[in-house]
């Protein structure tokens, strides 16, 4: 049983108005600078850097003197949930003389750092919300192009630093205020809300763990997204950090598939920032939030799961080889390239780990998410890969080989999001609830580090 959140927090979540679409990147551009113009005096609003595609992209900072705080919206860009809260936030905070003074921060707010990746995903941010028109319309990086993943790296034989301009912009703004908090708005698809943290915070955890029980929702109590992530209390993990990723994969030289560079976690910890994550689902499924006994052995789901994400794996490789000088290098054939090897890496380390404890029943919850594993990958990967063949047609690109490919994935995703539907429930989670949970998390982390939670 978690302790009841303090009344001033509560209240915050029940501000958050309703909210029927997610914002684009030019509605987020416009809402920044209408925000600035409204509190001049609160307010500044200025050019951080410039995307890869030439556009400018901007942070407000609002309040001040004080220690600083850094929220960065769509660090992935099929993740625009943050954008909202970004801009909820910041409005909050200038409205509202008491709750800057209540958290006693200079917050610089980015509300879109990947104005370029969000564009190729407006397809789907107006509706209508199913698993399979998102999977259709999303665009999601590969790694090495990931603005989240592109931060310096040196690690023993690991070495990045094909740095983005947008990473640039945010390490710029890192070194430059050296936040004592800084809120990455992530989101998840399906399940429960998750958080991570870049060090224990034992006071902390218990406002986390509340936070979305307020709006109906439950903490995912399902499978980390990685093996190596170390778990803090029930739905906090420690953030993602690339080393950990390398040293859990050294043992059986795996890590020499690793590509890309560490997070912006990491790169925020040589200033003692306390970096939070809160991953925040579209769709709710209440069995990632169940620690009952499913009836299965974890190592048989852990199998399936292997063999599913290896199965997938082989399909976006050979339609590559298939279609290699074929079609263009555009950013979904990319990221297909990338994630394919990826996927079978996947898939060979969850066949280890059911080899590792063969006997160990599992919970409904961790049933629930290895399917997810499996359907997410599915739909996301090879629904990229169809919107690239999709385009590839429109572009007057008929070869033979082109449509076969198109053809063959289109039947298999097909049966994929059948399957999906099937297991899970396609409950959309209203925006607002959203939002509510992810402001009322930095919020409450943002006190948390003021000691007036109460």
């Amino acid at each position: 049983m978690t302790a009841p959140l303090p009344g001033w927090l509560v209240a915050e979540m029940a501000a958050v108005p309703p909210r029927d679409a997610l914002a684009g990147a030019d509605e987020l551009a416009t809402e920044s600078a209408r925000l600035a113009a409204e509190h001049p005096g609160v307010v500044t609003r200025r050019r951080i850097g410039t995307s890869g595609q030439g556009e400018p992209l901007t942070a407000l900072t609002v309040g001040g003197p004080g220690p600083s705080a850094l929220v960065i919206g769509l660090p992935h860009p099929n993740e625009p949930v943050g954008g909202l809260t970004a801009l909820h936030l910041a409005r909050r905070l200038a409205e509202d003389d008491g709750l800057r003074a209540r958290l006693g921060l200079t917050w610089h707010v980015v509300p879109c750092i990947d104005p370029d990746g969000l564009r190729l995903n407006e397809g789907w941010l107006t509706g209508p919300f199913t698993r399979e028109h998102y999977a259709r319309h999303l665009y999601r990086q590969a790694g090495t192009e990931q603005i989240e993943w592109s931060f310096p790296l040196a690690h023993k034989d690991a070495w990045f630093d094909a740095v983005l301009p947008e990473t640039l912009a945010l390490m710029r703004l890192v070194d430059e205020h050296r936040p004592v908090l800084m809120a990455s708005l992530h989101n998840a698809e399906v399940g429960g809300v998750y958080h991570y943290l870049s060090r224990p915070e034992p006071d902390l955890h218990p406002v986390l763990q509340a936070v979305p029980a307020e709006v109906g929702l439950r903490l995912h109590r399902g499978e980390p997204e990685a093996p190596w992530i170390p778990l803090l209390a029930e739905g906090i993990y420690r953030s993602l950090d690339i080393r950990d990723a390398y040293d859990h994969l050294e043992v059986t030289g795996e890590h020499e598939n690793l590509a890309g560079g560490n997070s912006t976690g990491a790169y925020a910890a040589r200033h003692g920032t306390l970096t939070l994550v809160t991953e925040v689902p579209y769709w709710r499924d209440d069995r990632l939030g169940d620690d009952a006994a499913s009836g299965d052995h974890r190592a048989t789901l852990l199998r399936g799961a292997a063999e599913a994400l290896d199965d997938l794996a082989t399909t976006l490789t050979g339609a590559l080889t298939d279609l290699a000088g074929l079609v263009h290098e555009s950013p979904f054939v990319r990221a297909t390239r990338f994630f394919a090897p990826f996927l079978a890496g996947s898939a060979t380390d969850l066949a280890r780990r059911a080899a590792q404890d063969p006997d160990r029943p599992a919970t409904v919850a961790e049933h629930a998410s290895l399917d997810e594993v499996v359907d997410m990958a599915r739909l996301r990967y090879g629904g990229m890969l169809l919107r690239a063949l999709d385009a590839e047609q429109a572009l007057g690109n008929v070869r033979p080989a082109v449509r076969a490919a198109r053809a063959d994935l289109a039947e298999r995703f097909a049966v994929w999001a059948a399957e999906a539907a099937g297991r899970a429930p396609a409950t959309r989670v209203p925006l607002r609830d959203l939002v509510a949970v992810q402001a009322a998390s930095v919020l409450g982390a943002a006190a948390h580090l003021a000691a007036s939670l109460d």
